[in-house]
């Protein structure tokens, strides 16, 4: 992905290089930089003489390296190898010397000790080392690998759980067709005539529609002549209406939910808008996790607001406009969904006043999100008739209004509310709520650190205040915060029309984030 920082004028917002400005956790770090050797003609020592460096030695012979085994004997599919002159054998033991000219090494054998030496040797020349079966010894590892050249897919779980890889290699290789090999070989041989015909601008979505329609289908199923006479009409029909240039052309824009925090939970529609993208304009809310899933080219720009900044939102709506008249395609990443105080109907009124087409993907909002993960229903047959969201900025809302929300068989949910919980609590309380009226404060809704903290009116600010909780957290309020599934089972054979009274705030400070089912 792409960083890049708006000049003056154009947009006040920090682009930091981690990505990581107003997310709620760091990034992950990964232990092995996946990448692609070309190993053609090139030596490679392989350490080891049996099954297990017979199935390294397949896998480098297929990449076309010139395999060197050093082993006193050999396997004997090896050895036949050898005679035929595809792999050098040297019938010693390890010596550092063997490792002369070699860019890349592979310890297999059933001695720790050579094996040990081996990584030495390597290392102190700076060469890549993999020693079979001993992650502390290798520099590199073999993932499972999945095959339809030229297209190679390669999973690892840096060393830990090679199983797993296995299974992970599985799965996909249920999902990729027999013939994307050839898939990609087509579009290989025809993508130098493409580049000739069309503008930069318009050969990725060209080869979108490629991949996505019927010339695609004819490849796979084997019919070349079809794809052939497909990818010609709809060569000429991109140049027909593709622009020369960004000037000629309109962008798009995606206003997509992010959801509440967990990447898991972005919808199907997000994650493809998300690789489709050629810019991300995304908020405070957004996490590492989620901008993870997007195009890994796209350039990134962090428009995250501050509580009270005044001018914000004009300078990202002009950013919408002026990226679309460019010619891009921009995703508006908002956590939560867009048009849940995510003041997305305010971009998309100013983009309707440039007529730039807009699509709107809604997402799981933090309520729905948070609630789901501590196990607490919104609405309730026996607890709650009705649920409310409502921004906790502003407790301008009407004395009628807040007798609503005061009702405990009423579930509200306070968005932002955390900053003007003392407030939120005494107007409640003023409008007839009782001190014993269920509240319930979630912290980092469905992400791992998330935490729930139950109490009542009367407590809660002070509980929160204990706990140290922080932005970014959900106010509930009513009956259903005191909500347990455990408790639950013995009302169940009382009548739905008997009001039961909220159970007694005897409950620990903060709960675990998922309560048992």
């Amino acid at each position: 992905m792409t960083m890049h920082e708006p000049t003056t004028g154009e947009l006040e917002a920090t682009v930091r290089a981690d990505v990581c400005a107003g997310a709620a956790a760091p990034v992950t770090s990964i232990e092995y930089l996946p990448v692609f050797l070309r190993l053609e003609s090139q030596k490679v020592v392989v350490v080891g003489g049996g099954a297990v460096a017979l199935r390294k030695v397949r896998w480098l012979l297929r990449a076309r390296a010139r395999p060197a085994i050093v082993a006193p004997t050999l396997h004997r599919q090896l050895a036949r190898c050898a005679a035929r002159g595809e792999v050098a054998h040297l019938g010693e033991t390890f010596d550092a010397a063997h490792l002369e000219g070699a860019v890349a090494v592979v310890a297999a054998t059933t001695d720790a000790q050579i094996n040990r030496a081996v990584s030495l040797a390597a290392r102190a020349r700076s060469l890549p080392v993999n020693v079979v079966d001993d992650p502390e010894l290798s520099s590199f590892v073999f993932p499972a690998i999945i095959e339809r050249a030229p297209v190679l897919v390669a999973v690892g779980t840096g060393a830990n759980a090679p199983v797993l890889a296995r299974r992970v290699r599985a799965q996909i290789e249920a999902l990729l067709p027999a013939r994307l090999g050839a898939l990609a070989r087509f579009m290989g041989a025809r993508r130098a005539a493409v580049n000739r015909s069309l503008a930069a601008l318009a050969r990725r979505a060209f080869w979108e529609r490629i991949v996505d329609g019927p010339v695609a289908a004819a490849v796979l199923r084997g019919d070349e002549a079809a794809a052939e006479q497909g990818l010609s009409r709809e060569l000429r029909l991109a140049q027909l209406t593709a622009p020369k240039s960004a000037s000629g052309s309109i962008g798009e824009v995606y206003l997509i939910g992010a959801g509440p925090g967990d990447p898991d939970l972005l919808t199907l529609r997000a994650l493809q808008l998300l690789q489709q993208a050629d810019v991300i304009l995304y908020d405070r809310l957004v996490g590492p996790e989620v901008l993870e899933r997007a195009r890994r080219d796209a350039e990134l720009i962090f428009v995250g607001k501050e509580y009270g900044e005044r001018g914000q939102q004009q300078r990202i709506n002009e950013l919408l406009v002026r990226l679309a008249h460019e010619g891009k395609r921009v995703a508006r990443l908002k956590g939560g969904d867009p048009f849940i105080f995510g003041r997305g109907g305010e971009e998309l009124e100013a983009l309707a006043v440039h007529d730039i087409p807009c699509t709107v993907v809604p997402g799981i909002t933090a309520a729905l999100g948070g609630a789901a993960a501590c196990a607490l229903p919104l609405t309730h047959r026996r607890l709650a008739r009705s649920v409310t969201f409502v921004s906790g900025h502003d407790l301008d809302a009407a004395p009628g209004e807040w007798q609503f929300f005061a009702d405990p068989r009423r579930t509200v949910v306070f968005y932002m509310g955390l900053a003007q919980l003392p407030g939120i609590v005494a107007r409640l309380r003023a409008a007839g709520a009782t001190p014993a009226h269920p509240a319930a404060l979630i912290e980092q809704a469905t992400l791992p650190q998330q935490r729930i903290v139950r109490g009542s009116l009367a407590d809660i600010a002070t509980r929160a205040l204990a706990l140290g909780i922080q932005p970014p957290a959900l106010l509930i309020t009513g009956e259903v915060a005191a909500f347990s599934p455990g408790e639950a089972l013995g009302l169940l054979s009382a009548p739905l029309t008997t009001a039961q009274p909220p159970p007694a705030t005897t409950k620990p400070l903060v709960a675990a984030a998922q309560a048992p089912l």
